[in-house]
């Protein structure tokens, strides 16, 4: 008998939520256990898997690399029961931590896609902390967006590989106020990390503060 048969999903939750203060400093991984510890404390009858290391079934939409604040994250909850909605954000945004703001619970189909596969892009601002020069800035985006290829060289498994950011990059701008507007893509799509794309402008030694205010999740795969 497999596992999802011992045990089936009754319930599927998507919460979006926020990221903020020193929890911009938290890994990926360590998030999760945050939201392990908030679901159990708001009581909410999560779903394990089976064996010797059980793990919540809880999954976060996209990594969130350190030192960037959210307002979009997305967790996908598993649950081993059926609950009400009504009055749960209250109830979870009461045991978070600082930093951990709650906007939006919903039900999802529990045959749903996992919702990695069904990220497709995310939208940042950056706020320059350093005096920067606009015109400049703005003739570097042109050469950006004008550019056929960017590749960019990694390691993987002490083997060198290449990708090209072009195809994967939507939209760059700088707003009224000098914040740098970026779309990039993101999930198993390809990603583009606000780095990549400071480092293109020339701008990586420059102070700023990164902020992800948008992730798009396709209804489809």
């Amino acid at each position: 008998m497999s596992t999802s048969q011992e045990l089936p999903t009754k319930q599927r939750i998507l919460i979006t939520f926020g990221k903020f203060g020193a929890l911009k400093y938290t890994s990926t991984l360590d998030v999760a256990k945050v939201w392990e510890r908030v679901l159990r404390r708001a009581d909410l009858p999560i779903l394990y898997t089976q064996g010797f290391n059980t793990r919540p079934r809880i999954q976060l939409a996209s990594a969130l690399p350190l030192g960037i604040t959210s307002e979009c994250e997305i967790l996908d909850v598993s649950l081993r029961e059926e609950i009400a909605l009504e009055g749960l954000q209250e109830t979870i945004l009461s045991v978070s931590p600082q930093g951990l703001e709650i906007y939006h619970l919903e039900e999802i189909p529990q045959n749903s896609p996992a919702l990695q596969q069904r990220v497709s892009r995310a939208s940042y601002r950056v706020r320059f902390t350093d005096p920067i020069n606009r015109a400049e800035i703005e003739g570097k985006i042109e050469a950006l967006l004008a550019s056929e290829r960017i590749v960019k060289e990694y390691t993987r498994k002490n083997r060198k590989n290449y990708l090209d950011l072009r195809p994967l990059i939507y939209a760059v701008h700088l707003d009224e106020n000098d914040h740098l507007i970026a779309d990039l893509s993101a999930g198993d799509r390809g990603n583009v990390r606000i780095e990549d794309i400071l480092e293109q402008l020339e701008l990586g030694d420059v102070h700023y503060a990164a902020h992800r205010f948008s992730l798009t999740i396709d209804t489809y795969r």
